[in-house]
């Protein structure tokens, strides 16, 4: 039997010629120097001499222009000390800012493999595409929790879990920081929801923030010794976290000892001295707030000390330095900016991390033999969905579709059928019919009062997905109503989307049921209702416009007349047919929230394609748990893809077809419903929201309404939740299935050990089936001991397991303090009770055969 250990903006690219000059104590070029770019060195006296007569040979105002960044992505250059500016790239699943790049399943997708390995392989591989791209800061990985499935940027981090996402960001920061390119964990801290990320205050106690939502961070700085830190948007405790000192100053960089550059995200500065004062080191995308006009008064009046600055500038220095930016170009001629090894590394991300949920009367795998004709319908079958909206968001090569993907799995004799299935959102629009037309009253306010000017249209239909507006102060405000008479009894959609920062109401016959309040982003708004044959409704929209015009459209649909004939004809030929649904880009992305329900007519497009055959595989894309109620019982499989990057179809196509076992597991709960969700309480403000006041870019005080969001749910995160309550989501953490079995056995666990020690445990891992596949073997701790109240369990080891049929293997994982300890509030250091522990070994968190007892001392 063999042993397995635990491991501890849009420019294509150019490339850059232009040399970068040596800074020596005033000199040039040491001898000896890399010509390209290297794994960074320890900081060193040398390095330290050097950067402190780089800080001494500057002005008090040339210390300050250092502060902010130039040109949107770049450090600002200091010619009088031959200091050129670096370069940095958005990032999560691709380096992103400077044109085409691999897209690689990352986020969410690279949590679902729970593979370290794969981590480091992933972060080294961007590293290098960074380095193609002449990059020296790369601006990932996310760490935030996955507090709720509404999250709008969940698909850009990792998990709901602090140690699932701990131990893989160490591995992915060391391969990123291992090529010579500065990685940056973001986005510190609590930016766990993206709806008024800017005016949001996540309230929290101390003991829920050290074990939820630090951890990653903290693993970071700690272990793979990060060399940037990116605050966030959003307040924390009434505090923004760019000048939080507790976040920024106790803990950063006194707790943890962080002593590389912390950087605001992109205009997330809301007072110079402030963050001067509390820990922020480089303000980008430029100085709006951290500049001379706001410092020079503050550190000639004593508000900052000028030491304050130095410091910062010697962070910034100390990282250029040991990592060679000062000395030679970035760019290594060995490098490609395309990379055939690059898709080799996005397809096995791709294949590691899709997750098979539902395998009824073993569907799958799909026999080729047998498989003539396949229909792949739905909006995310074809173009390829690689990754989500926002900052992310990696344009690639040549991504590979599911119809693509799997058309080239079956090759020319088989039959692909494609359809969309679905109209485009402004036919739906244009294509209501309301009864006796559109009544519009546009009113000279903000609040529907005065005398309106009134007309009458066919539609309302004016939606659309243009670039942001500046706002019109001009007081207005819109007021449709039209009555929609139903032809058939059944389920009916009620459509509704604005753009930009727009807000609308939408009431039928008086009673709410639409709502889009004003956001930094949004997302088209709907709703299914139940209407009788021949019932007519009164549908009212109050729609409140941010920028001139309109961008407003609304309508009603018949739900079975939204799936094209042709779709539903597909389906009924084919042998199998793959509903491909879920989000994308514009639906799920940086600055919204998004829906927990499908995006609109998806429900209904698999009950059609359900109703016409029974072999109907859904594949679901987006970065967490979705409602799908309405028709699971109704499908054969259930498979979420996450956004598995460019190379999604084809990995898609290899698991559907047995080339490759399903190995991905559940990295969050899969909720049955939002309100069951133990964040749904919690999530938005309850009011009232407090003033903060504060100096504006203009230096003229500036007031932000910010909303309180108490973070009442505290430890009950996901999975401790559910084990807690004793209730039972729809998929649990850890879950996912397999085209094979495993077994575990022979859990060793000894009695006792003194609290504080490491503990081994170890257990074996069999294959049970006849196919070749891979297990993750989860280990929870649970301390029902323990003098305050602790999560029934959590999970605090895991080892991903490969595994030919029959095969064995014994893994053995070591628990230190941490596995054992809570963050005491009182005493305010981490702790351990000592007394009863249980061990508990599975393949989810809520299967888990194994367990033993242990008593710490």
């Amino acid at each position: 039997m063999k042993k397995l250990t635990q491991g501890s903006p849009e420019t294509f690219f150019i490339r850059v010629q232009a040399t970068f000059f040596g800074i020596l104590v005033g000199c040039c070029l040491m001898p000896g120097l890399p010509a390209v770019a290297q794994a960074p060195g320890p900081d060193s006296p040398a390095i330290e001499a050097r950067a402190r007569a780089m800080v001494d040979k500057l002005t008090l105002a040339q210390k300050i222009e250092l502060l902010g960044g130039v040109d949107s992505m770049f450090t600002h250059p200091m010619p009088s000390i031959g200091l050129p500016r670096f370069k940095m790239s958005d990032a999560s699943v691709g380096v992103r800012t400077w044109g085409p790049t691999t897209a690689y399943a990352g986020g969410v997708a690279l949590a679902a493999t729970w593979d370290r390995a794969f981590a480091r392989t992933l972060g080294e591989s961007l590293g290098k595409d960074a380095r193609a791209r002449g990059v020296n800061f790369l601006l990932g990985p996310g760490v935030n929790i996955a507090r709720s499935p509404i999250g709008g940027r969940n698909f850009e981090y990792l998990s709901e879990d602090p140690y699932l996402n701990a131990t893989m960001v160490v591995p992915y920061i060391e391969g990123v920081q291992s090529e010579g390119v500065v990685a940056t964990v973001k986005h510190y801290a609590l930016n766990d929801e993206e709806y008024n990320r800017h005016n949001a205050s996540a309230n929290v106690d101390e003991r829920t923030m050290r074990e939820i939502y630090l951890p990653g961070f903290e693993a970071a700085v700690t272990k793979a010794h990060v060399d940037a830190v990116m605050n966030s948007y959003n307040l924390v405790n009434g505090v923004h976290a760019t000048q939080n000192p507790f976040l920024n100053l106790k803990v950063l960089k006194g707790d943890w000892g962080f002593e590389g550059v912390l950087m605001s995200d992109w205009d997330a500065t809301y007072d110079g001295v402030a963050a001067a004062n509390n820990g922020l080191d480089v303000e980008m995308p430029s100085s709006k707030f951290m500049n001379a006009k706001n410092l020079i008064p503050a550190v000639k009046g004593g508000a900052v000390k000028e030491s304050t600055i130095d410091d910062k500038l010697m962070r910034l220095f100390r990282v250029e330095l040991r990592y060679g930016f000062t000395d030679r170009p970035q760019f290594d001629p060995a490098d490609s900016t395309y990379s055939v090894a690059d898709r080799a590394v996005a397809l096995q991300g791709a294949l590691e991390s899709v997750t098979l949920l539902k395998n009824e009367g073993h569907l799958l795998p799909l026999d080729a033999a047998k498989v003539k004709t396949v229909a792949i319908i739905g909006p995310d079958a074809w173009p390829a969905v690689p990754g989500g909206g926002g900052s992310s968001e990696a344009t690639a090569f040549d991504p590979v579709s599911t119809v693509v993907g799997i058309g080239n799995q079956l090759g020319p004799d088989a039959h692909v059928l494609y359809a969309r299935g679905l109209p485009d959102m402004i036919d739906v629009f244009r294509n209501t019919h309301w009864g006796g037309g559109l009544k519009t009253e546009t009113y000279p306010s903000n609040d529907f009062t005065g005398s309106p000017e009134t007309t009458m249209r066919p539609s309302v239909a004016e939606w659309s997905e243009g670039q942001w507006r500046a706002q019109d102060t001009t007081p207005r405000s819109i007021r449709y109503t039209g009555r929609f008479t139903a032809g058939e009894a059944g389920k009916y959609l009620l459509l509704a989307a604005a753009s930009g920062e727009d807000v609308f109401h939408v009431t039928v016959d008086g009673k709410q049921v639409l709502n889009q309040e004003r956001a930094e982003g949004q997302v088209p708004n709907s709703a299914s209702l139940d209407l009788s044959a021949g019932q007519t409704v009164t549908v009212v929209a109050d729609y409140l416009p941010y920028s001139s015009g309109t961008r407003f459209g609304m309508g009603m649909a018949y739900e079975p007349d939204l799936v094209s004939a042709e779709a539903k004809e597909f389906a009924a030929k084919a042998d199998v047919v793959v509903v491909a649904v879920g989000f994308d880009a514009a639906t799920e992305g940086e600055g919204h929230d998004r829906t927990f329900t499908l995006p609109w007519g998806q429900d209904a497009l698999v009950e059609a394609m359900a109703a016409a055959n029974p072999h109907t595989i859904v594949t679901l894309t987006g970065g967490g748990g979705m409602d799908v109620e309405r028709w699971l019982d109704k499908v054969a499989v259930l498979l979420h893809t996450w956004y598995p990057g460019q190379e999604g179809g084809t990995a898609l196509a290899e698991i559907l077809f047995g080339k490759h076992d399903p190995e991905g597991k559940l990295p969050v709960t899969f909720d049955r419903s939002w309100a069951e969700s133990a964040s749904a309480p919690w999530y938005y403000s309850k009011g009232p929201d407090k003033t903060l006041r504060t100096i504006g870019e203009d230096g003229k005080p500036l007031d932000y309404k910010i909303a309180q969001i108490e973070y009442g749910d505290k430890l009950m995160v996901g999975y401790r939740y559910w084990t807690t309550t004793g209730k039972h989501p729809l998929f649990p953490f850890g879950f996912g299935l397999s085209y094979t079995t495993f077994g575990f056995s022979h859990l060793s666990v000894p009695a006792t050990a003194q609290a504080g020690s490491t503990v081994p445990v170890s257990f074996d891992v069999t294959n049970t089936g006849s196919v070749e596949g891979a297990e993750v073997a989860q280990l929870y701790v649970s301390d029902p001991s323990a003098k305050v109240d602790r999560p029934e369990r959590e999970l605090k080891g895991f080892e991903k397991v490969r595994l030919a049929p029959g095969e064995a293997k014994q893994v053995t994982m070591d628990l230190d303090a941490r596995a054992f300890s809570y963050w005491s509030e009182t005493e305010h250091k981490w702790t351990i009770d000592p007394g009863k522990f249980v061990i508990r070994v599975g393949d989810s968190s809520e299967s888990t055969p194994l367990s033993a007892d242990l008593t710490l001392e």
